[in-house]
């Protein structure tokens, strides 16, 4: 009989005490969290109220060192508002710690529960996007495309280059492909939504709630100056909001409507006008955006992990079973017809209810 393996994130604690004690920072004593995404590690530093994160991967395609930055930035400008952790630290990349890591304030506090902390969520999101734009050459090293609109639907359509290969049904690809039609016409037209900072990754399960009932969005990596309707979107989608098992819920359009316009409510008054038009066309966008995700993530989960640390890994030995278990379960399920069909249905509804 052949031995068994170390466990994976079982392993990360002997290199991350080093590189802790050549930085000269409090270990604590370090727990394994559980594995919950494919982008990172979580070690929580106990007695410290700090987690350390360790990258598995860059969803941006970064090098490690670039990747650290840009996270860094992530956490540094959203936690101005209220409502994301506090950066301490930079582990930079190493031998003991090839991507290198990030420590952030642990907050103490619960999964989301949907509908009842929509309200929390939507107030979160308003106080992100309430922070004021920076000047243009301050907006680095986070994404700051000159055209929103068409900066998506390039990465739209980089993901939808997978869609052969996903083998996805025939009436699913339809409907995406009028969804992508569509899209390409709005970003011919020269109305534009104003940009503000976002967090492009504002699902519930990346919220966790204290005890004070604020909404904290504890995961930042993807963080751009955009169009704010897209995190409405990513919160209230059903493709968002399914999509983690401990915030699992199916939302209603009455109450994506309820938090559509409370979130409008909380925005600056110049906002609200601006933004109020753009919800529902860029609520397809991210549609879009997640299913062309699945695709490529079908694809590229069958891969052999990379055996340099730099850029995108999809790759499944990355994550435990169980998580790549659930991944594959929910992406099988979005790019199924009846799901799709399910969702399609539900922007006419909800465009009626704004």
């Amino acid at each position: 009989m052949s031995p068994t393996p170390p466990d994976r994130r079982a392993t990360l604690i002997a290199p991350l005490l080093r590189a802790l004690d050549e930085a000269g920072i409090d270990p604590g004593t370090p727990e394994v969290m559980p594995d919950t995404g494919l982008a990172h590690d979580h070690i929580r530093l106990c007695g410290t109220g700090r987690i350390v994160r360790l990258p598995k991967q860059s969803q941006m395609g970064l090098a490690p060192t670039e990747n650290l930055a840009y996270q860094a930035a992530c956490f540094s400008r959203a936690s101005v508002s209220g409502h994301a952790p506090q950066l301490f630290a930079v582990l930079p990349p190493s031998d003991a710690l090839p991507r290198g890591g990030l420590i952030v304030e642990d907050i103490v506090g619960r999964p989301a529960r949907l509908p009842g902390d929509l309200s929390a969520i939507m107030k979160a999101l308003a106080a992100i996007h309430a922070l004021p734009l920076p000047d243009a050459q301050d907006r680095a090293p986070l994404l700051n495309p000159p055209d929103p609109l068409a900066g998506l639907l390039e990465e739209i359509e980089a993901q939808a280059a997978y869609l052969d290969a996903a083998a996805i049904a025939p009436e699913t690809r339809a409907i995406l492909e009028r969804h992508l039609t569509d899209l390409r016409f709005l970003a011919t037209q020269d109305s534009r939504p104003p940009k503000r900072l976002i967090s492009f990754d504002a699902h519930p399960g990346n919220f966790l709630i204290d005890t004070t009932g604020r909404a904290v969005l504890v995961d930042l990596e993807k963080a751009r100056y955009s169009a704010p309707p897209l995190d409405l979107a990513h919160a209230t989608l059903y493709t968002s909001t399914t999509w983690d098992v401990a915030s699992h819920a199916i939302l209603d359009p009455e109450e994506t409507a309820a938090a559509c316009h409370q979130w409008l409510d909380l925005l600056p008054p110049g906002d609200h006008a601006a933004l109020a038009p753009w919800i529902v066309p860029l609520r397809r966008a991210m549609w879009l955006w997640s299913m062309t995700w699945c695709a490529k993530w079908r694809v590229l989960s069958g891969e052999r992990a990379k055996s340099e640390p730099k850029g995108e890994d999809w790759a499944a030995d990355n994550s435990e079973a169980a998580l790549i278990e659930h991944v594959r379960g929910r992406v099988d399920h979005y790019l199924d017809s009846d799901t799709a069909d399910h969702i399609d249905k539900e922007f006419s509804v909800l465009a009626d209810l704004l």
